[in-house]
């Protein structure tokens, strides 16, 4: 059986980026494994894991850099770069990401997503040969680009993958792919799906890497942090990609009363619409025992990578921290 990997999500809030690299050879030494990054609104997806790679021998993973607002000849170099700074190390995370990211905040056309970012993996395969590339695609046309800097190995590609569609890319054309917002017993559902578009494909299924992103919310429970949770449920899946891949989970009967109300202006009726069984089948929650033993059911449900990323209502700076570092140590694996 391979291997069962712990890692963080970076940035960690409330800390600079030159932090990162004492807090990462720590979790290092704790048996963190690697460091997968988020790209949102704060910082890129590529600087926090330099920091990590140039500091550790951890694995670092983009999850993810967005097919639509890089180029391939952009997405390319920047991938090659951190491949230089952690060689053999590095994994590069694609995905489409949501609407608001590339029209609304990045002035691009959101269309086709699963053909783009099947045509992306293609055509970064091919370049990360060291071969010069030309290719008309749908979505893509690159003429002629090849990097100057060849790599050591080609670099692993991930794909973030919610629903059928996606997840066959995935299985099609990833090294891994990356799952997001579901419970531990939805699991197996969306990797039997990427692993048998492996094989269809001529790949081997098991060779496909499953991550998983876990939202972790470390506040002890209280009317104040279930607030904050159901805020950040609200936010995420009210996002069309993520209410439809909650539809196709089978989570509608537990969600529309959010939807209908979000959908009437009703932000305060939208966030006491979401049920206590959401919150604890999409977040961890609980004591740090509580949450380590929710972190080994995605394991144990076939997640072979379970990157936490750890959030808090404190707003404090020194206490916000000081909670986030209690975590890190206490949610180390094999930690008792």
């Amino acid at each position: 059986m391979a291997q069962k990997r712990w890692a963080l999500s970076v940035p960690l809030d409330g800390f600079s980026l030159a932090e990162h690299a004492d807090i990462a050879r720590e979790a290092e030494g704790l048996g963190y494994t690697d460091a997968w990054s988020l790209e949102i609104d704060g910082v890129d997806c590529f600087t926090p894991l330099a920091v990590t790679g140039m500091a550790t021998e951890m694995r670092i993973g983009t999850a993810i850099a967005n097919v639509f607002t890089r180029g391939p000849a952009t997405l390319a170099s920047s991938a090659a770069g951190l491949a230089e700074i952690a060689p053999g190390r590095f994994c590069l995370g694609i995905g489409s990401g949501s609407r608001p990211i590339v029209q609304f905040w990045n002035g691009g056309t959101f269309t086709r997503p699963a053909t783009r970012v099947r045509e992306m993996g293609q055509v970064l395969r091919q370049v990360f040969t060291g071969e010069r590339v030309t290719f008309q695609g749908e979505t893509l046309n690159v003429n002629g680009f090849r990097l100057s800097r060849p790599l050591a190995a080609p670099i692993p590609i991930h794909v973030a993958a919610l629903r059928p569609g996606m997840l066959k890319v995935a299985g099609e054309v990833g090294d891994g792919a990356i799952i997001n917002w579901l419970s531990a017993d939805d699991v197996p559902t969306p990797i039997q799906i990427a692993r048998a578009a492996a094989a269809h494909a001529g790949r081997d299924p098991e060779a496909l890497e499953i991550t998983a992103r876990l939202m972790v919310h470390i506040d002890p429970p209280s009317p104040e942090s279930d607030q904050f949770v159901r805020r950040d449920i609200s936010a995420y899946m009210n996002v069309p990609v993520y209410k439809a891949f909650q539809q196709w989970i089978g989570r509608s009967a537990l969600l529309t009363p959010m939807w209908e109300a979000w959908e009437q202006g009703d932000r305060r009726g939208a966030l006491a619409a979401i049920p206590d069984r959401a919150v604890e089948e999409l977040t961890l929650r609980g004591s740090m025992d509580d949450i380590r033993a929710h972190v080994q059911r995605y394991l144990d449900a076939g997640v072979d990578t379970a990157f936490l990323h750890l959030q808090t209502m404190e707003r404090d700076p020194q206490r916000k921290r000081e909670a986030i570092l209690h975590a890190i140590r206490a949610l180390a694996p094999g930690q008792s």
